[in-house]
């Protein structure tokens, strides 16, 4: 998908990234999360590894969801420089969510 994302849009909450190459035997997936925390702060969470199973997974705690919405713009251009691409954008709605923890 080359087209562009918007990711300050309140509706963005989470983002599915795949990076594929047979020949290397590389099946590799990234997902980027913004959450809001119990304290009234925001979290950037990641999630990477190879597809098929459990992979990492980190929270980077940010002061509110702007600050984490820029921290997800950064790792986005980061991976798609690493040959990443979308397979899924998620908002609000949980059918999006629920989709999005079975690829």
């Amino acid at each position: 998908m080359d087209s562009v994302i918007e990711t300050n849009s309140p509706r963005l909450q989470m983002l599915v990234l795949d990076r594929s190459d047979p020949r290397q035997n590389m099946a590799c997936f990234y997902v980027l999360a913004v959450e809001p925390t119990l304290f009234g702060d925001a979290a950037l969470v990641r999630e990477w590894g190879r597809r098929g199973s459990l992979g990492r997974r980190r929270l980077d705690l940010y002061g509110d969801l702007d600050e984490a919405a820029e921290a997800l713009e950064v790792w986005l251009l980061r991976k798609t420089k690493r040959g990443y691409r979308i397979v899924l954008q998620a908002g609000r709605g949980w059918e999006d969510l629920d989709r999005a923890r079975q690829i």
